[in-house]
Parts: C-alpha cells; sequence; structure tokens
C-alpha cells in the first residue's frame, strides 16, 4: 500500500513539475519575442536593436533546446525508475561485481557512465551547434574532447574514493550515519574550496598574473580600501572555450584570489572592471559567501537525514520500480539523487529570491566603494556581449534567475548614482 502510494505521489510531482518547467519555459519565449521588436527604454541609448534581437534570439534557442532536453531527461527518469532501468542494471551487474562493497561501487559507477551517455548528443549540440551559431563557441572538438576525459578521469579519482566512505558508514556507522556522512561531504566540500583554485582549475585553463600594472594598482587600492586580502590576481584563458566574459574570486581563508576572464578585461575600461570586481568583493565582505555555504551545509544535514530514514523503508525502492531485495545503500544514493529534484523544484522562487537579495545588496556596496555609473556601464557591456536578454518573463526568472533582471538592477544603481 505505502509503495503504491508513494508511486502515485512521485508520478504526481513528477507530472506538475514537468508541467510547470514546460509552460514556464513557453511563457518566457512569448514574453522575449513580444518585446523584441524594441529596445526597452532604459537601454536603448546604449543597446544597439540588433544586438537586443541577438539576445532575445540566443534566449528562445536555449529556451526550445532546454524543453527538448527536459522532455529527454523527464523520460530517461522514467527508464531509470517506474520502467525498471535501474533494476535491470543492478540485475545485470549482480553476476559480475556482486553485492558488496565492489557491487554498489560498480553500480554507482555504471549509472554515472550511462548517464554521462545519455546527455553526451545534448552536451555536444549546445556547445558545437547552438553555442556556434550565435558566435559564443572558441572550443575546438579536440579541446572539448581533452576537457571531458580530464573531467572524467578526476571525477573518478575523486568520487569513487568519496563514493566508498560514504557506503562505509552507511553500513557500518549505524542508525547516525547520515550525520558522520554529512560531516564528511562538508568537510570535502571545504577542502575543495582552498584546492580549486591551485589544484583543480588549472587542469582545464591557464592562468597568469594580472601584468597591467595601472590596473593592477586600481584593483589593489580597491581591496586596501574594503579590507579584502588576496592570494593574487589572474588572467585567464577563458578565450579559449567561449566568448562569454566574467569575474570571480575563489578559495577559502587565505588562499583568496581573483581571476578574471581575458575577454572581460579586452571589454571593460579599468574604471568598469573596478566597479565589477567591487560588486564581487561586496559578496565577500557582506558574509554573502558564507551565509551561502551555511544554507547548503543545512540543507545538506536535512537531505541527508531523510535519506537516512528512507533507505531502510521497502516501499520507497518498490515505489520507484526497483524490487526491495535489489535495495542497497548505492540504490538508495542513486533513487534519492534522481527523485529529490521532482519533489523541490516548486521550491526554487525561494533560492532565487535569497540570491537576487545578495546581489542587489552587493550592487549597493559597489557603488559605495566605486562609481554606480561604472558599474551600470560595465553591466550594459556584458549583457550585450553574453547576449542576455533584457526583458525576462518575471515568472520564469522568478524560479531560474540568481540575478535580478537588468532594468530592475539599473533603476536601482542609477538611483543610488544620483
Amino acid at each position: 500500500m505505502y509503495s503504491l502510494a508513494f508511486s502515485l505521489l512521485f508520478i504526481a510531482f513528477f507530472i506538475v513539475t514537468l508541467v510547470l518547467r514546460v509552460w514556464l519555459s513557453n511563457r518566457h519565449i512569448r514574453h522575449v519575442l513580444a518585446h523584441r521588436a524594441a529596445v526597452p527604454a532604459e537601454f536603448a541609448a546604449r543597446i544597439p536593436l540588433a544586438a537586443h534581437q541577438k539576445a532575445a534570439d540566443y534566449t528562445v534557442a536555449k529556451s526550445k533546446f532546454g524543453t527538448v532536453s527536459l522532455l529527454a531527461s523527464s523520460f530517461i527518469l522514467l527508464a531509470f525508475t517506474l520502467l525498471g532501468g535501474l533494476q535491470w542494471l543492478a540485475i545485470q551487474l549482480a553476476p559480475i561485481s556482486g553485492f558488496g562493497m565492489g557491487g554498489q561501487l560498480a553500480l554507482l559507477a555504471a549509472f554515472a557512465v550511462i548517464s554521462g551517455l545519455l546527455d553526451l548528443p545534448f552536451d555536444i549540440y549546445r556547445q558545437f551547434v547552438l553555442e556556434q551559431r550565435f558566435g559564443f563557441n572558441k572550443m575546438t572538438a579536440r579541446l572539448w574532447l581533452g576537457d571531458m576525459l580530464k573531467g572524467l578521469l578526476l571525477g573518478s579519482a575523486i568520487g569513487l574514493p568519496l563514493a566508498w566512505v560514504v557506503l562505509t558508514l552507511m553500513d557500518k556507522a549505524g542508525n547516525l550515519w547520515w550525520l558522520y556522512a554529512w560531516l564528511v561531504w562538508s568537510g570535502f566540500q571545504l577542502l575543495m574550496m582552498v584546492l580549486f583554485p591551485t589544484v583543480i582549475a588549472p587542469l582545464f585553463n591557464k592562468f597568469t598574473p594580472l601584468e597591467d600594472a595601472s590596473l593592477k594598482a586600481r584593483i589593489e587600492g580597491l581591496m586596501a580600501r574594503v579590507g579584502f586580502a588576496s592570494k593574487g590576481l589572474f588572467v585567464m584563458d577563458g578565450s579559449r572555450r567561449s566568448a562569454h566574459g566574467n569575474a570571480y574570486f575563489s578559495g577559502f581563508g587565505a588562499n583568496k584570489r581573483i581571476v578574471f576572464f581575458d575577454t572581460l578585461l579586452e571589454r571593460l575600461a579599468p574604471q568598469e572592471i573596478e566597479a565589477v570586481l567591487a560588486h564581487e568583493l561586496g559578496h565577500f565582505k557582506l558574509k554573502h559567501i558564507v551565509k551561502r555555504i551555511a544554507v547548503m551545509f543545512a540543507v545538506s544535514l536535512g537531505f541527508l537525514a531523510l535519506l537516512g530514514y528512507l533507505k531502510d523503508q521497502a516501499w520507497f525502492y518498490q515505489g520507484l520500480g526497483v524490487d526491495p531485495i535489489l535495495s542497497s545503500n548505492a540504490m538508495a544514493l542513486i533513487l534519492f539523487m534522481l527523485v529529490l529534484p521532482v519533489f523541490t523544484f516548486v521550491l526554487s522562487p525561494l533560492t532565487s529570491i535569497s540570491s537576487r537579495k545578495h546581489e542587489f545588496e552587493a550592487d549597493a556596496f559597489a557603488a559605495t566603494h566605486a562609481k554606480a555609473d561604472d558599474l551600470v556601464s560595465a553591466l550594459v557591456k556584458m549583457y550585450e556581449d553574453n547576449a542576455s536578454t533584457l526583458t525576462p518573463d518575471p515568472l520564469h526568472s522568478a524560479f531560474y534567475d540568481s540575478h535580478p533582471p537588468a532594468s530592475l538592477r539599473i533603476r536601482q544603481l542609477n538611483m543610488a548614482a544620483v
């Protein structure tokens, strides 16, 4: 009875989430096309009509492709669960790897490989058709393949040992395994924040010290004013892969470093770069990073506690198309990761609200440590260069966008500049 009820609950949430996501995408497409013919008044003097229409076309193309990807991934989800895909995979692997730790790791690895292969055509289309059509792709097939192989090797080298630790805790650590697994996972996340800038990121991109003495002096002056200590200023060769530009700081504690995409430095004036960096430093000084990490850790603790309950319930497996006789810790992990987004998508606006609040606060911080007009100018150039739509559908934006719509953001900064 419980398994049937859970199956029906899953199907209900699956349908609601799928219909909602398709509806939001269609709303977004209609809204963007309805405003394609004219640049919004507040941007009319800064952005040409051709650039505005390119952004609209790019947004529509991404949304249509996203809908196709969504439908495919939804079918794959059903195939893995209610249609018996995971059960079939476990049965095929059992004679080879057994049901012990080796068998569970094999199940996780096989699931990851199959999922990656199913995603591969969509990744190729996104990079070499969609991004290429709008002039953003700079990757060669050789570079793309190299990145994929390095990612696969790195994921295996990191993911399999971590999975072994978690599975061991699930098996040996008693009813509070989820608490110990959370401590391990949290420590792993913090370790990755430390290692990413100096160990992982250089495997994929080249980082060189910022050489422009004038710009370096300007940035160091800003950091001194806001009290930010950095291990260095670096330029990343983002142009090898994409025409999109950005800036960010990474690392944790004393290992923080500031990184600029080379495409960003080529496009923005020094004062605009300073304003963009002031915004990013605002996230640090206002403790947005720490708050996001704290929320992430709290949410993950709750989800692991929930998994701690579900993994021992026969109806959890049976309700998702797996015979309880094939239940295992690895199977519980996979099922939980597959179905969690179905049940949580409706809560997406809550995350967006918090993120947008932080973006407004970081903009206000930047306006007090650099010129608001410079940040406005930089943002407008970035919107244009990245073909970001200036007219997103408000409801779609509430679900998906971590940043406020361009018009609201610029309006707030213009008020600060007065």
